[in-house]
């Protein structure tokens, strides 16, 4: 089996060939994230995590595609729902557990708790709360770039409830207007909390949306590791070229509740959710496509998934072991 090449570099001029041994990588990034944010909620519901947590399982490839495509010196930023965007950009899965228990040792040294995280050293430069407020800090770090003359981007993830909210758009429009080398990535993952997104977005279409504030503007299957790559390794691309910023509409799904332990049965067909966890899955349709190229052998993927669940509980332990924060 390929061990893949990791996620530090962009594979801007990879061949396909390429792109497919390196999807192994994503592959295992994938498998973490899942098993993390699985563990993470059961954790929650025993009382070890404090304040609750706001689970992504089903939405592993748009975090895994697009950190793929960054180089080290890009950040990215993240909403409330930010675990997967963090482990994505290298965020030390013991430090982010840590951070959740609210230890010494977490990644916001326990100040900060699931939705504020930090990894400054692997450029994860914050999520937080503030619906539509990732977009926000990556535009201003998109200008420091521009300001400093820096080959570099700032990629921003939102949820779909942060497209109805003017803070996402002012920014969006000085990035166009400035021609900022930002990338704005929205995981419409169909429902803000409770509220089918459809329902209260006028005009039918994010990307036309996007596309009147002067912004290249695209649709994708947000369940297709390899069509979100793409995407990415091209809206980098135009970004670095001078040619400004795009906007991404990833199209995926949240397999649990809005947050920690709250069913999906009182607002959900339980066949829409079935039809995208049996159809639709990201890691399976990956494991599908390496299995098809030779590039995963019977038992791979089992073998990943318990090297996953190693690293969880390893973060688990990490956690539990770990001090308290002193009184401030």
């Amino acid at each position: 089996m390929s061990r893949g090449y990791g996620l530090s570099s962009p594979p801007d001029s990879a061949s396909a060939p390429q792109v497919e041994e390196q999807a192994v990588a994503w592959l295992r990034t994938m498998l973490l994230i899942r098993r993390f944010e699985e563990r993470a909620e059961q954790l929650t519901m025993r009382g070890k995590v404090p304040g609750g947590v706001h689970p992504a399982v089903g939405q592993e490839a748009t975090a895994v595609g697009f950190a793929a495509a960054l180089a080290p010196g890009d950040t990215v930023s993240a909403p409330h729902r930010g675990h997967h965007h963090a482990l994505a950009k290298g965020v030390s899965p013991d430090g982010l557990m840590a951070e959740l228990y609210g230890k010494a040792t977490g990644v916001s040294r326990g100040r900060g708790g699931s939705m504020h995280l930090a990894g400054f050293d692997v450029g994860f430069i914050g999520s937080n709360g503030i619906v539509g407020a990732s977009v926000g800090l990556a535009l201003g770090d998109a200008f420091a770039a521009h300001y400093r003359r820096e080959q570099r981007v700032a990629v921003a993830f939102f949820g779909d409830g942060g497209i109805n909210t003017g803070r996402t758009w002012e920014s969006l429009n000085l990035a166009g207007a400035w021609r900022l080398s930002l990338i704005a990535v929205c995981e419409n993952n169909l429902y803000a909390v409770e509220t089918p997104t459809a329902s209260v977005t006028g005009g039918g279409s994010m990307s036309r949306r996007a596309e009147g504030f002067g912004l290249t503007a695209l649709a994708v299957d947000g369940q297709d590791v390899f069509a979100v790559h793409q995407a990415a390794v091209e809206a980098r691309a135009r970004a670095l070229a001078g040619d400004g910023p795009t906007f991404i509409e990833s199209q995926t799904y949240r397999y649990s509740g809005h947050g920690s332990g709250e069913g999906v049965a009182a607002y959900r067909n339980a066949d829409e959710v079935a039809d995208w966890k049996q159809t639709r899955d990201p890691i399976a349709r990956c494991a599908q496509r390496l299995s098809e190229q030779g590039l995963l052998d019977d038992g791979d993927l089992e073998e990943l998934d318990k090297e996953a669940k190693e690293s969880v509980e390893a973060a688990v332990r990490f956690a539990e072991e770990s001090p308290w924060p002193p009184p401030l």
